[in-house]
C-alpha cells in the first residue's frame, strides 16, 4: 500500500481559540524570504554549535536574530502544571470527594498512567524522530523551509514535541501573571509566528534535551498541552472523551485524542460536527503509527474501521456537580479565599487556588447530611407552589464550631439558566456574604439572650413576672444605645390567645410567653441584651447592625440558621461560644497537611449562667412549646421554639452536650403565608419544623460519636435564689 501524503499541519497552541483572539490576531511570521531562509540555515549550524558565525549572516534582520538567540537562557524547567481542586466530606469516618473545582481541568500522570498506545500515537503524529534528535528535527525544518518558500509563507512549523513543549510552557507561564498588561505581553509573545519565537522555542528545547531524560519531555508535553475548551493533559482528556483513564484508552481512542493535540478546538469530540476532522487526523496517524512499526496491519485495519464513539463525561466543574452536599461545598467554596495555608496575602491565595493541587476536607458529615436533606424535602416539599416554601437544617458540634449538616430543601444551581422552581442559587443557611439570603426573623428563639441576660444580673427563674398583654411606652425600657423617646406606646401581644398573667420566668420560657420577656427586659437594658446576643455570635444576616429596640426581644432580627445554631451550641458547650467552621484541613499540591479555618472561641457567659440557662430550656423539650420536635431517645436535650407574626417564619433550635441542631421552615420570598393556616405533607405546617428536627436530630444521637450526656446543674441561686449567684 502506498504511503499517504503526510498534510502540513499548523503549529499546536494548546490553547482555546477564543484565548487567542483575547489578545490580538497573528502576524506574519517572518515577514520576508530572508527571515525563511535563514531559519533553515540556522538550523544546521544549531546542531553542531548553537551559535551562527556572524560571517554567513547576510542580512540585518539575521544579525538580530543571531543576538536574540545568544542571549537567551540556555534552558528552562518542566513546571509543575495547573490542577484540578478537591474538597472533601466524611462519610463513616472516611474522607470522599465530593465536589471538582479547577480553572484548567487538568490531572497530571506519571509515566505508568499513560498507555503505549498514546505514547507511540504522539510521536507518529507529532515527532516520527522524537527518540532521535535532540531537541530539533532537522529533516522536519529543511522539509518545512522548503514547503515555506515555495509559499511564500509559513505553511509548516517543523516544531518538535520538545518545541511545543516549551511553547506551552511559556503560556501557562503567561497565563499566571497577576498583571493584566504583562499578561498579554508575556501571551502574544508565546504565541506570535516570529522568528523570535521559533528560535527561542529551538534553544529551549535543546536545553530540556540535554536536562530532561525523552519519557519526561514527552510525559511533560502529554501532561500540558490542551485537548479543547478548558481540558488539558492527555489523563482529563481520556476521562472527558471516553470516560477512561489514559492508561486504559484504545488503540483508535488513543489516536482519536493525539489528533486533538493541532487544532484542539476543531477536532475535539464534543461536537459531532467535529468527528469526522478528527476521524482523518486520527486515521492517518494510525497510519503513521503502522509506518513506524509500532502496529501492524491487522491492528490498523481494525482501528481505522473502528467509528468515533466518545462516551462523554458529564460536566464536573464545580459544586453545582457535587456529588452530595452542594450547598455546603459551595459555603466552603466560598471560605477558600480566606484560607492562610493558601498564602499570606488575598492576590497569593487566588492565584495557588487557580494553579490548584488542592484537596479540601470539609467537617461535613454525608451519613447525617443526606438524613436531614431527606427529612427536610420529605417534609418541606421543594414542588410547593402556593407560596415560597423554604427550609433548612444546620448541626455543629459545641465547643469547636464543626459543622456537620448543612441541608435545605431547594436543590443548588447556580447556573445562568437556573434549575427550575425545586431549585435556588441561594443558601438559606448562611449569611447573604456568603452567598445566602438577609436571614429570617427568628420569632422567640431570640428570647434565649433576654434569659441570659436576665440571670446575669442575678435575677432568677423563680422570679414572677407579668405576662398580660398590654400597651408598653418604650420609653420605659432602659436603653443606653437607643432613643425611644417620643414614641408611641406600642401593644405587644402574646402567640395564644388567653395566654398570660403573673407566672416565674421558668413558666415564661417554657411556653415562650412573649410579654413576660418583654416585661423582664424592663428590668434590663435592652442594648445589654443586645450585646449578650452578639456574645452568643448572633448577627444580622444582611450585615446591618443588630437591632436593639423592644420588638427586638421578640425575635424582629433576620439571623441566618446557621447563626443560631451557633448560638445555641453555645447553651451545649457550657457557656463556650464557637465560630462556625467547615474546613477542617487543607493538603497542598506538596502533599503537605496545613490548617484549614482557625478556631475562634470564647467564653460568652459564665459556666454557672450557662447551666442555668440549659436548665430552663430543658423544660422547653419536655413539656414545652418545644416537646413535639424531641427525640424522646433519653439524650438530654434544651432549646427553644421561635414562630413570628402569622406563622410565616417557624424554628426550632435545640443542643445536646455534643451537637446543636438549627431547623427553620417559612417564606423565603419575605412573604407572610402563614404555616399555621396551611397543610403540609398531611399536617398543619406549624408542626413541619418539629418533624423534621426530630428526626434529624434522633439520626444524630443514634451516632456514639454524636450523642450528648447529661448538662452540668443549674446554679441554685439563679434558680430560687437560694445560695450565692456568680457570673456578674
Amino acid at each position: 500500500m502506498a504511503r499517504k501524503t503526510r498534510a502540513a499541519a499548523p503549529l499546536p497552541t494548546a490553547m482555546s481559540q477564543t484565548s487567542v483572539s483575547d489578545y490580538g490576531r497573528r502576524g506574519t511570521v517572518f515577514g520576508s524570504l530572508v527571515g525563511l531562509l535563514f531559519f533553515s540555515l540556522l538550523a544546521g549550524v544549531l546542531v553542531s554549535s548553537l551559535a551562527l558565525p556572524s560571517i554567513l549572516v547576510t542580512s540585518r534582520s539575521a544579525t538580530a536574530s543571531i543576538g536574540f538567540f545568544d542571549n537567551l537562557p540556555d534552558y528552562l524547567t518542566i513546571d509543575a502544571q495547573t490542577q484540578r481542586n478537591l474538597i472533601y466530606a466524611q462519610r463513616d469516618g472516611a474522607a470522599v470527594p465530593i465536589a471538582t473545582i479547577y480553572d484548567q481541568d487538568r490531572q497530571s500522570v506519571a509515566w505508568e498512567g499513560v498507555s503505549k498506545f498514546i505514547t507511540e500515537a504522539t510521536v507518529a503524529g507529532e515527532d516520527r524522530r522524537f527518540w532521535q534528535h535532540g531537541g530539533i528535527d532537522l529533516k522536519a525544518i529543511a522539509r518545512a523551509a522548503a514547503g515555506n518558500l515555495v509559499h511564500k509563507s509559513i505553511t509548516s512549523g517543523s516544531s518538535t514535541i520538545a518545541m511545543q513543549l516549551v511553547k506551552n510552557i511559556l503560556i501557562q507561564r503567561a497565563l499566571r501573571i497577576d498583571d493584566a498588561a504583562k499578561k498579554k505581553t508575556a501571551y502574544a509573545a508565546a504565541i506570535s509566528d516570529t522568528l523570535n519565537r521559533k528560535l527561542r522555542e529551538m534553544k529551549f528545547a535543546i536545553g530540556l534535551e540535554k536536562r530532561y531524560a525523552k519519557k519526561d519531555i514527552l510525559l511533560g508535553y502529554l501532561n500540558i498541552t490542551g485537548f479543547g475548551g478548558n481540558t488539558y493533559g492527555i489523563e482529563s482528556a481520556a476521562q472527558k472523551y471516553f470516560s477512561v483513564s489514559a492508561k486504559d484508552v484504545t488503540l483508535p481512542q488513543a489516536a482519536s485524542l493525539i489528533a486533538m493535540v493541532q487544532q484542539p478546538n476543531s477536532r475535539n469530540l464534543s461536537d459531532p460536527a467535529l468527528y469526522a476532522a478528527n476521524k482523518d487526523r486520527r486515521d492517518l496517524i494510525l497510519f503513521d503509527m503502522r509506518d513506524l512499526g509500532y502496529i501492524d496491519e491487522a491492528s490498523y485495519q481494525a482501528a481505522i474501521a473502528t467509528p468515533i464513539a466518545p462516551k462523554l463525561r458529564t460536566p464536573n466543574n464545580g459544586c453545582l456537580y457535587a456529588a452530595d452536599a452542594k450547598f455546603a461545598c459551595d459555603f466552603a467554596l466560598r471560605l477558600v479565599p480566606t484560607l492562610a495555608a493558601l498564602g499570606e496575602t488575598d492576590a497569593a491565595r487566588a492565584a495557588a487556588w487557580a494553579r490548584g493541587g488542592y484537596r479540601i476536607y470539609t467537617s461535613i458529615d454525608l451519613g447525617q447530611q443526606d438524613v436531614a436533606q431527606d427529612n427536610l424535602i420529605t417534609n418541606a416539599p421543594p414542588t410547593e407552589t402556593r407560596f415560597a416554601l423554604g427550609a433548612a437544617a444546620v448541626a455543629m458540634q459545641p465547643g469547636t464550631g464543626r459543622i456537620v449538616v448543612m441541608a435545605q430543601n431547594k436543590g443548588f444551581d447556580n447556573s445562568q439558566d437556573g434549575g427550575g422552581p425545586t431549585t435556588t442559587a441561594v443558601d438559606y443557611m448562611t449569611d447573604r456574604s456568603y452567598g445566602g439570603s438577609s436571614g429570617f426573623q427568628t420569632g422567640s428563639t431570640y428570647k434565649i439572650f433576654t434569659l441570659t441576660e436576665w440571670l446575669k444580673r442575678g435575677h432568677t427563674l423563680s422570679e414572677v413576672v407579668d405576662g398580660t398583654p398590654r400597651a408598653f411606652n418604650l420609653s420605659s425600657f432602659n436603653s443606653r444605645c437607643i432613643n425611644s423617646d417620643g414614641q408611641a406606646p406600642f401593644v405587644f401581644n402574646n402567640d395564644s390567645p388567653g395566654e398570660g398573667g403573673q407566672m416565674t420566668v421558668a413558666a415564661a420560657t417554657k411556653y415562650s410567653v412573649n410579654v413576660a420577656f418583654l416585661s423582664m427586659a424592663q428590668k434590663l437594658d435592652v442594648c445589654d441584651i443586645r450585646d449578650t446576643a452578639k456574645a452568643y455570635g448572633v448577627h444580622r444576616a444582611d450585615g446591618i447592625e443588630l437591632g436593639a429596640q423592644p420588638a427586638a426581644i421578640i425575635g424582629t432580627n433576620e439571623i441566618a440558621p446557621i447563626t443560631m445554631a451557633a448560638a445555641i451550641a453555645t447553651v451545649g458547650a457550657n457557656g463556650l461560644y464557637c465560630a462556625p467552621t467547615i474546613i477542617d484541613k487543607v493538603v497542598g499540591p506538596d502533599g503537605k497537611d496545613a490548617p484549614g479555618q482557625s478556631r475562634s472561641c470564647s467564653q460568652a457567659v459564665a459556666p454557672n449562667v450557662a447551666a442555668t440557662v440549659a436548665y430552663a430550656l430543658g423544660a422547653v423539650m419536655t413539656s414545652g412549646t418545644g416537646s413535639a420536635g424531641s427525640p424522646r431517645d433519653g439524650v438530654p436535650i434544651v432549646g427553644k421554639t421561635g414562630t413570628t407574626e402569622d406563622s410565616a417564619q417557624n424554628w426550632l433550635i435545640a443542643t445536646t452536650t455534643k451537637m446543636s441542631l438549627a431547623v427553620w421552615v417559612g417564606n423565603t420570598d419575605g412573604g407572610h403565608h402563614s404555616l399555621r393556616k396551611t397543610t403540609l405533607v398531611g399536617t398543619n405546617g406549624y408542626n413541619t419544623k418539629f418533624n423534621i428536627f426530630r428526626d434529624t436530630m434522633a439520626s444524630l444521637n443514634a451516632n456514639p460519636d454524636y450523642r450528648g450526656g447529661d448538662f452540668p446543674a443549674p446554679d441554685p441561686a439563679l434558680v430560687n435564689g437560694r445560695g450565692a449567684a456568680s457570673g456578674q
